[in-house]
């Protein structure tokens, strides 16, 4: 059991844990020794408790923003975990099923830009949340200095000036940014511009660890999210934390996760596979995989949503040949297609169980998603497990930890964005 409510229940087979019971206590004191400190990127671990304190404030501005334009869509500017971390969110908490009232857009193509603009219809119809850490973005720069000038052209067309069309346009913008105005250049934007709000990307939380951070918490506000489950998905989370920190094996299942995976890479296993069944996970896969794939550098794990998944990786999953390892996470079912749904998951549960090491994730849900109180834990844990992989295989093996964990940075990312810089961003495509 993890959560009060036992919103998320775990089992294992396959991975012999007494062999890292005696390093438990060296695994969360180096987990500790490193969570509160500046410069190490886990300032994620307290996050949710911290934004308990800054829910009134969200809601306000979530109304004022809304009022401001008459706007009824929120398009949310930004790529990597700044879209996938909300995208997730969203899906989990049963919100924006129909797509009416979140629309994203993190592309820079032409193709991709007339699609948004087709679903948006009327650009002056939707609100923007431009979120880049570094307020500089390639991608989202991009996007928003073309929809920045639309907005413009939009309300000239109605016979405002170009003043008057630039102050109109401003009121649909808000920003996710650094709150250091000399580190980014959207803040600086932001309130050269008189856009509403101070929304703000947290110190030492990097992108693929923000799912409790301003740009996702103000998106499930606007989608529809109560204050009342808010409070039950962030106290569940910040729940996590405390269980995590644990040294007692028993009750710390975002340790047990990471040993899981550490285990399988010591064991020779450089591929492992997560599993997510049900439409709600569509957009955790790649949350997830960014989480993993940009953590754990050196060992590739697919991560895909079920029952589509059997059906273009069974044979490679279960061919006796390929050593892989899995783990499934699985919505309680209580509709009108549970027994069927049960029969499918124990039939994956025997085959993954004869094949290879296995985890079974169960999570507790609530009309179209999980519960406030599951979707807060799981989201935690998966945070959790990552880090804690990458410690639990330097420790076995004598490795010394780097100062700041390999798992929470991105440096080959870094090199890709050095090759953007001085990349051409221009407002075109104007309007038509």
């Amino acid at each position: 059991m993890l959560t009060k409510n036992s919103s998320v229940k775990t089992t294992f087979s396959g991975v012999d844990f007494s062999k890292y019971s005696s390093k438990t206590s060296e695994f969360v004191k180096e987990f500790s020794r490193r969570a509160n400190q500046k410069g190490h990127f886990l300032n994620w671990v307290n996050l949710p408790q911290e934004q308990l304190k800054r829910l009134d404030d969200l809601y306000s501005m979530v109304e004022t923003f809304k009022k401001q334009t008459g706007a009824s869509k929120l398009s949310v500017m930004g790529i990597g975990g700044s879209k996938h971390t909300v995208e997730h969110m969203l899906g989990i908490n049963g919100l924006n099923v129909r797509h009416d009232s979140v629309e994203f857009y993190s592309d820079v193509d032409s193709i991709s830009l007339e699609r948004f603009l087709y679903r948006l219809g009327d650009v002056t119809s939707s609100n923007f949340m431009i979120a880049s850490k570094s307020g500089s973005t390639f991608e989202t720069k991009d996007g928003f200095l073309r929809v920045q000038q639309m907005l413009v052209d939009a309300y000239k067309s109605k016979g405002q000036s170009e003043e008057e069309a630039k102050k109109s346009a401003s009121k649909h913008f808000i920003a996710v940014t650094d709150a250091n105005s000399e580190k980014s250049e959207l803040r600086r934007t932001s309130i050269s511009e008189g856009w509403i709000g101070d929304l703000f990307i947290h110190d030492d939380v990097g992108g693929r660890f923000s799912a409790f951070d301003d740009h996702a918490l103000f998106t499930l506000i606007w989608a529809g999210l109560s204050k009342e489950d808010m409070t039950k998905l962030l106290n569940a989370a910040q729940e996590v934390s405390s269980l995590s920190l644990s040294e007692d094996l028993e009750t710390n299942d975002a340790l047990k996760e990471g040993i899981f995976w550490a285990d399988a890479k010591l064991n020779g296993i450089s591929a492992s596979v997560h599993q997510y069944m049900g439409s709600m996970f569509e957009n955790t896969v790649y949350w997830h995989a960014q989480m993993q794939n940009e953590s754990v550098k050196d060992t590739l794990k697919q991560v895909a949503k079920v029952p589509d998944a059997m059906h273009h990786s069974a044979e490679a999953h279960f061919n006796p040949a390929n050593k892989l390892v899995f783990a499934l996470t699985v919505p309680v079912d209580k509709g009108v297609c549970s027994e069927n749904a049960d029969a499918y998951i124990g039939a994956l549960t025997k085959s993954y169980e004869i094949t290879g090491a296995f985890f079974r994730e169960d999570v507790e849900t609530s009309k179209m998603g999980l519960t406030p109180a599951a979707a807060g834990a799981m989201t935690q844990l998966r945070a959790f497990a990552t880090v804690y992989q990458e410690i639990v295989e330097a420790v076995m093996t004598g490795k010394e930890l780097p100062e700041v964990l390999d798992s929470v940075l991105q440096p080959h990312v870094e090199f890709y964005k050095k090759n953007l810089k001085g990349g051409v961003v221009v407002p075109g495509r104007i309007s038509k």
